[in-house]
């Protein structure tokens, strides 16, 4: 197999689409100039496989999940993307076609979100396959989106369907035997590639008072808001709007209360929830829908701290919000 150098140059070079700032990743380090009025937003995720994704799954759905978690964090900081670092450390199960997968696919989605390669690094593991991408986007000064900022009595409001990440794995796993093939696909599908909705940015900046993405599952992503910004949340869980292949395994289930609280905690949505004043609700749907974006009143922001679930009125009492990150 050939060298860091020589990987570096041929699989990832191309990615970087000539843009001066990566040097032609020749120089172990990038330059990022300066863009007069704006800020730069940077965050970073990581995945590992067996954790994040299951152990032996395609390089170029591992690629592109990776690239659409991060940018899913920049759509909710209201960012427009700009630039990444890679960091891959390849075990020896992942050859030469596996990792050429991985940078094709890779590139496929950096031109589609329109973004470059600056830089990065490369390395050998026992395993197991183990990625960071650390993702850059501008946004106008002083105006990124924050999760502190919600206030009482605004609208608790989310893009898309939720549940379907949590099912999609479920489908990767095997274990949506009653539903349809057509049905598997549709959710597997939203696993596999998330849509980060990048689209959203200027509307969230001019009508949404607090921000965050959809990774964790709803209830504890919104839970991050409430805790930012000294409040309560109080989510409605009827008024969440599902796929047809949720409402289709929802129907199924002979607990529906307890099967609508796993698909709000399972996670992997990369949806975004976010607070809106009531006076602003009507032109942050007019805009969203213009996009192509659904957006959904689900509850309302509350004195009492904490998030609180409630169905048909009646609050449900859960010990876990959604996904825990253990040390």
């Amino acid at each position: 197999m050939s060298d860091e150098f020589q990987d570096i140059a041929r699989r990832f070079r191309p990615l970087t689409f000539g843009a001066p700032e990566a040097l032609d990743l020749m120089d172990d380090a990038a330059v990022i100039p300066s863009r007069p009025g704006f800020d730069l937003v940077v965050t970073k995720d990581a995945l590992v496989e067996g954790v994040h994704f299951l152990a032996g799954e395609r390089p170029d759905r591992i690629a592109r999940k990776l690239l659409r978690t991060n940018l899913s964090d920049l759509a909710a900081k209201g960012a427009e993307p700009y630039g990444c670092f890679l960091a891959v450390s390849w075990p020896p199960h992942y050859d030469a076609e596996a990792r050429d997968q991985f940078a094709q696919a890779l590139g496929e989605d950096l031109t589609h979100f329109g973004l470059a390669l600056f830089g990065g690094d490369t390395t050998s593991t026992p395993g197991p396959l183990t990625l960071s991408l650390t993702a850059m986007g501008w946004v106008p000064q002083g105006q990124m989106m924050r999760r502190k900022g919600a206030r009482i009595g605004d609208d608790l409001m989310v893009t898309g369907t939720i549940g379907d990440g949590y099912l999609g794995l479920l489908a990767a796993q095997g274990r949506l035997s009653m539903l349809s093939a057509e049905q598997n696909h549709a959710v597997e599908e939203r696993y596999h590639h998330p849509r980060p909705r990048l689209g959203l940015g200027i509307a969230l900046r001019a009508h949404a008072t607090a921000c965050a993405d959809v990774s964790d599952g709803l209830a504890a992503d919104a839970g991050h808001i409430a805790a930012a910004s000294a409040v309560g949340l109080r989510i409605d869980l009827e008024r969440v709007l599902l796929s047809e292949a949720a409402s289709a395994w929802l129907a199924l289930q002979d607990d529906p209360v307890a099967a609508r609280l796993a698909l709000v905690t399972g996670g992997d949505d990369y949806e975004l929830v976010c607070t809106v004043r009531p006076e602003q609700r009507e032109a942050f749907k007019s805009k969203a829908t213009g996009l192509g974006i659904e957006v959904t009143v689900i509850g309302q922001v509350v004195s009492e701290p904490g998030v609180s679930l409630s169905w048909r009125g009646d609050i449900q009492n859960i010990r876990t919000l959604g996904y825990q990150h253990r040390e």
